[in-house]
């Protein structure tokens, strides 16, 4: 068990330098591109961030994974295939803990952390623009 943990560790680190290396930073973005779109949707509809609600609502968490799942799925997907090839490539094996790893933290992690913020910085502006306006 522990030697399959440090192989596992050893080889997420090594995607960085490896082959398709522009998928790290490709991925994510497309996920975080995604997110600020969802984000702004969430300001103008003044919902309540995105993440904090899926932690302590659990009347809209399923609701609310349903939307983020429907948003990352293609950038999830497309993880998925991309570290397949890239496991096949330098591997000759696919693992697929370290895929599911490596699928979750380019695609899903980014959603989740920019939604959120996204929306309240819009709130925040909206609501700091009406009351400049107001004086």
């Amino acid at each position: 068990m522990r030697d399959m943990i440090v192989r596992a560790w050893m080889n997420l680190f090594g995607r960085v330098g490896g082959p398709m290396t522009f998928r790290i930073i490709l991925q994510p973005t497309m996920a975080a591109l995604l997110a600020v779109i969802a984000g702004l949707k969430d300001a103008r509809e003044n919902r309540p961030p995105y993440f904090w609600t899926i932690l302590t609502d659990p009347s809209q968490r399923v609701d609310l994974i349903r939307q983020g799942w429907k948003a990352t799925a293609r950038v999830f997907i497309l993880a998925i295939v991309m570290d397949v090839i890239y496991q096949l490539i330098m591997e000759s094996w696919v693992y697929p803990f370290e895929l599911l790893i490596v699928a979750v933290l380019l695609a899903i992690v980014p959603y989740l952390l920019i939604r959120g913020p996204v929306n309240r910085l819009v709130s925040w502006w909206h609501r700091r623009q009406k009351l400049g306006s107001s004086t």
